[in-house]
């Protein structure tokens, strides 16, 4: 399985997607810097106060991290939907598995190599953007690696579910599923926190639903809560726009849906294994 990892890994590096999305994630941040600058200068000429400025930058950050959560859920289906998919379309698998390899070996493999490539995209990449925003602004998040590590649990979420649809769909097929139904989670969660909100038990029912077969929504609100000053949270208090706004989290995620996301990569794994096992090469 390590092995299989290695070349995975290899292969990833040797693709220039990957070297393009590092290369447009720095000059995204180059540029995120220099408006964010330009905008706290002019704020702090204007006599305008720090904690205000500071809550204006929270904001961007939040809506910066929501733009790289569609850059990672991109990135992942790039990765991911043509894993299994492609070796299978050109014969590759059926040379390598004609080995003594077992296919939960080979599937395992492939995804823990792709895990680690997304994983330390998005690690490095959400640090340089936080950094960078510290450094011209003055503002960094409580715990600034919490949002990162929910940036990353939302990449591994979607690489695993475009593994899984890789061993039965065409990479362009899995890829797009994947990334639709990740927009679907984020809009019923919105809807989720607006019936919460107005006592509607259908679209609160709904929301956590789909909450439980795709959790990226819930990791996507510990990103918004490790983002945020901790005045911003105390101020709000019981403000309807704002409370049941996506771009807000009075709390992290519970434990237990953090948990459930691990045991639902997990299942996704074992049943993407079952599906390859019953596949004919």
């Amino acid at each position: 399985m390590l092995t299989i990892a290695k070349l995975t890994i290899g292969e990833a590096a040797r693709r220039r997607v990957l070297w393009v999305l590092a290369i447009l994630a720095v000059v995204a941040v180059g540029l995120t810097a220099w408006g964010i600058s330009v905008l706290v200068g002019g704020a702090r000429r204007d006599g305008i106060a720090d904690l205000e400025i500071k809550f204006a930058v929270s904001q961007i950050l939040i809506f910066i991290a929501f733009m790289f959560g569609f850059v990672l859920v991109m990135t992942a289906a790039f990765f991911g939907s043509p894993a299994i998919a492609t070796d299978l379309e050109s014969g590759v698998a059926q040379a390598m598995l004609a080995r003594p390899l077992r296919r939960s070996s080979y599937l395992l493999g492939r995804w823990l190599g792709l895990a680690v490539v997304v994983v330390a995209y998005a690690v490095i990449s959400g640090f340089l953007a936080i950094g960078a925003v510290g450094l011209v602004a003055g503002y960094l998040p409580p715990d600034p690696i919490l949002p990162v590590l929910y940036l990353a649990g939302q990449a591994l979420v979607l690489l695993t579910l475009t593994v899984l649809l890789s061993t039965r769909l065409p990479p362009i097929a899995g890829g797009a599923i994947a990334v639709v139904a990740y927009g679907l989670a984020w809009m019923a969660g919105v809807l989720g926190k607006i019936g919460l909100a107005l006592g509607t038990t259908a679209l609160v029912t709904m929301g956590d639903a789909l909450r439980f077969l795709l959790p990226t929504d819930a990791l996507w609100q510990g990103v918004v809560y490790g983002l945020e000053p901790s005045f911003v949270i105390s101020q709000v208090g019981d403000e309807f726009i704002a409370r049941n706004s996506p771009f807000f989290a009075a709390a992290p995620p519970p434990i237990a849906i953090v948990a459930w996301s691990a045991v639902w990569v997990a299942l996704l794994l074992a049943l993407a294994v079952s599906q390859l096992r019953r596949r004919e090469l």
